[in-house]
């Protein structure tokens, strides 16, 4: 036994194999904690001809054909990575009701208060006051008791309930949660020949009944109006994906009672439950990147656009595998290489005048995706980025700031000269030429860990996040970056973001920065 696993009890051992936590991954997590790989070295920032494809006007009418040819055979469905609790978009809120004064708190919720009649909330809140014989207006003017009626247990208590489940949007009928919202839209190109459409959300543990019942309520509701059905299957993050923590001593974090700390261990932890879907072309949107109806039509294009060149470009992919495996000629060969250069595949440079068939044929097969990504506008996540490996070999990779030494100069300059974001707006392509589930864990970077510096209470400790679902998780599979209008991408973390115009069912759309689609080149 190494020193290592001399510090895992037999007691943790049992823990860690009651949550599903074998010793060797736990072994591997604590080596990774005590000595973290280096980070990502950023070659350059991808471009709008460099990494990143600007559609052509012409190119629209075949993808958007193969999409709705997709939908139709059932062959497209969208999944909802909603595992997370509303508890960050209510920070000072929760700060206030805990401690009148906290100043950060209360000028939140004075900013909340100006803004309740863009709210979806409002409804709900009115309907709290009304036997109490208050108004929202009155509350609005002191900013602890709004902020106790927001988010207090005897309140609507909204950071309690995932981000899901939370009042959106307002329409004069009634509120839209997001999860309704997301149905709705979907709606408009996910349903097949008999009008089902299928969705896979991931949700909180325990939540399940909760989201049943908005789907048997409002989701059923809006299915009759639209004339379609909701297939919906809901999901939880495994806690055989939790990650362990480090200690300042170098030695596994533990909790008061000396049992070792699991944490979630990020949305990378979700690649299982995408995986699991079974689905053929899944599309990928977070929760809380959903808009009002009147937006449901661009948002639809563009998805069908998305899926439509995934499919394409698996159609060829797929050819290209049959064609290399029955003997193939020459020309195949170079067809297959100039294919796999098309899909910007890293060892592509190197493959030689003579590449083997069997070279080829493990370098195409791997699930594909294509990344919407959208201008930079100063919100915080990730981008495209070319990334160089050890041997020089570059790859496309959608990255985040942790994953970045931007205390390096050079690599600080090329990330800050990055112009395009990640919405998380991606088709996922997840079957191989033969129809069948590509392993996806076959595909991870594994050495792409998030080590940050984080506290359990007060005291500090090292954590592991898991290669994020569409950084390291994706990061050997094959990758196409196509820009999309900024008017699609309108995401919420704070309670605030859903008073912006963009949020109000019947506002006007933002500019839309590439709504003429110009020609690439």
């Amino acid at each position: 036994m190494n020193a290592r696993a001399a510090v895992l009890s037999p007691a943790d051992l049992a823990a860690l194999a009651a949550a599903g936590i074998a010793a060797g991954e736990a072994e591997r997590q604590l080596a990774l904690l005590a000595a973290p790989p280096p980070p990502l070295r950023l070659a350059r920032p991808c471009a709008v001809g460099d990494g990143i494809v600007r559609l052509a006007p012409g190119d629209e009418p075949a993808l958007l054909a193969a999409a709705r040819e997709a939908a139709a055979r059932g062959a497209l469905a969208k999944f909802v990575p909603a595992s997370g609790a509303a508890t960050r978009m209510f920070t000072g809120l929760l700060a206030l009701a805990a401690d009148p004064d906290a100043e950060g708190g209360r000028r939140e919720a004075a900013a909340v208060g100006t803004s309740l009649a863009r709210l979806a909330l409002r409804d709900r809140l009115a309907t709290l006051l009304a036997p109490r014989g208050e108004t929202a207006a009155a509350l609005a003017a002191d900013p602890v008791r709004l902020a106790r009626a927001i988010v207090g247990a005897d309140g609507l208590d909204l950071a309690a309930l995932p981000k899901g489940l939370l009042p959106f949007h307002l329409y004069p009928e009634g509120e839209r949660t997001a999860f309704v919202e997301h149905l709705v839209e979907g709606a408009a190109y996910l349903a097949d020949r008999e009008g089902l459409c299928r969705f896979d959300f991931t949700v909180p543990p325990g939540t399940d009944p909760l989201f049943h019942a908005a789907l048997a309520e409002a989701g059923e509701r809006h299915a009759r109006r639209l004339g379609v059905r909701f297939e919906v299957r809901l999901s939880h993050q495994e806690r055989a994906t939790d990650t362990l923590a480090l200690a300042p001593d170098g030695t596994p974090f533990r909790q008061p009672d000396g049992r070792l700390l699991l944490r979630p261990g990020g949305h990378g932890a979700l690649l299982g439950n995408l995986e699991a879907t079974g689905r053929e072309l899944v599309l990928v949107k977070n929760i809380d990147n959903v808009l009002p109806a009147d937006r449901h039509a661009e948002v639809a294009h563009w998805q069908q656009l998305l899926a439509g060149l995934a499919l394409t470009l698996t159609a060829r992919r797929d050819a290209m595998l049959r064609a290399l495996a029955a003997a193939p000629a020459r020309e195949t060969i170079r067809a297959a290489a100039t294919l796999l250069a098309a899909l910007a595949d890293p060892e592509a440079a190197a493959l030689g005048a003579e590449p083997s068939p069997a070279h080829l044929r493990d370098r195409l097969r791997r699930p594909l995706r294509v990344c919407g990504v959208v201008r930079n506008e100063g919100e915080p996540g990730g981008g495209p980025f070319w990334v160089r490996d050890e041997a020089g070999r570059e790859s496309l990779q959608i990255v985040e700031g942790a994953q970045v030494a931007r205390s390096d100069p050079e690599q600080a300059a090329i990330w800050r000269a990055s112009t395009h974001f990640n919405p998380v707006q991606l088709a996922c392509a997840l079957r191989d030429e033969k129809g069948k589930p590509f392993p996806l864990a076959r595909f991870v970077d594994e050495t792409a860990v998030v080590i940050a510096e984080k506290r359990e209470g007060s005291r500090p400790l090292r954590a592991l996040e898991r290669p994020g679902l569409w950084n390291g998780a994706m990061a050997r599979w094959h990758t196409v970056f196509v820009e999309v209008p900024v008017a699609i991408f309108a995401p919420v973390k704070t309670l605030l973001d859903l008073a912006r115009p963009e949020h109000q069912a019947g506002a006007a759309p933002p500019v839309d920065t590439v709504s003429a689609r110009p020609s690439a080149g």
